[in-house]
């Protein structure tokens, strides 16, 4: 898991495939993505906060672009 810079936002990666983005004012999920074939071990924010990257045990990484799909702006 990992803060965004500004600390509004948590991103966790799961053994079920997914990421969830948290907000943490609330505690609720605000997001998640799919795409991963393998449990996702690692997850970080960008330093604008528009994208997060991923890297899973299907030896992938992935690159998603959030700032059209986060709902919790």
């Amino acid at each position: 898991m990992s803060f965004s810079l500004d600390g509004k936002r948590i991103v966790s990666g799961s053994f079920d495939q997914t990421l969830k983005v948290w907000d943490t004012q609330t505690g609720q999920e605000t997001l998640t993505l799919k795409g991963h074939s393998e449990a996702v071990t690692s997850v970080d924010f960008s330093p604008d906060g528009k994208r997060i990257v991923s890297g899973s045990g299907d030896k992938t990484l992935k690159v998603w672009d959030i700032s059209s799909l986060d709902t919790s702006k």
